[in-house]
């Protein structure tokens, strides 16, 4: 098997994988459960060691990044926060491919972004294969506690996403929405 043909790079590439028995994913899910176990049980005066273990943990954060435990993800490797990004407790990245959030944004407690997905056709999810569908938002959002992001959203910058939304479809930036599903509410602010 080449690397391009490993269910990790299939993962990757949003094509349909297993995560079942695979001995390269099974390695990067343990290392990120590990140091997601540091992380939560860290205590709250530890912010130098909780920065060390989110710069272990994550893809990439910018500087200023606060996230407060409890926190849960797959594997950390794909999560990427900007610059000034606050993430409340609770909150769970299913980050199977890219999850990406802009500079300055303030995520609720017990918010989750899922970027993982599974095929419509039963016979092939009961084959166990599943796939992933990158998460993009950008800067200067909010996201209400409680808010549910599924694969393949893309949110704008600046808008704002109401506590217990299911945000199924696109966001524009400066629109604010709510309900389930999501839908813009008010006008749109410049």
């Amino acid at each position: 098997m080449s690397d391009a043909d490993t269910q990790k790079a299939r993962m990757q590439g949003g094509e349909l994988y297993t995560a079942v028995d695979d001995e390269e994913l099974a390695a990067d899910h343990h290392r990120a459960q590990a140091l997601l176990a540091q992380y939560n049980s860290s205590p709250s005066t530890a912010a130098a060691e909780r920065g060390a273990i989110l710069g272990q943990l994550l893809g990439s954060a910018g500087s200023g990044v606060v996230i407060r435990p409890p926190f849960h993800c797959d594997y950390g490797t794909y999560i990427h926060l900007g610059a000034g990004t606050f993430v409340n407790m609770q909150c769970v990245f299913l980050d199977v491919v890219a999850i990406t959030i802009g500079e300055a944004c303030q995520i609720g407690p017990l918010v989750q972004i899922y970027t993982a997905d599974h095929p419509r056709d039963a016979a092939t999810r009961r084959a166990g294969l599943e796939s992933g569908r990158p998460v993009t938002i950008g800067d200067n959002v909010w996201l209400g506690g409680g808010c549910i992001i599924v694969p393949g959203v893309t949110i704008g910058d600046d808008a704002i996403v109401g506590a217990g939304a299911v945000v199924t479809r696109d966001v524009a930036a400066g629109t604010t929405v709510a309900g389930n599903p999501a839908r813009a509410i008010g006008a749109r602010r410049p």
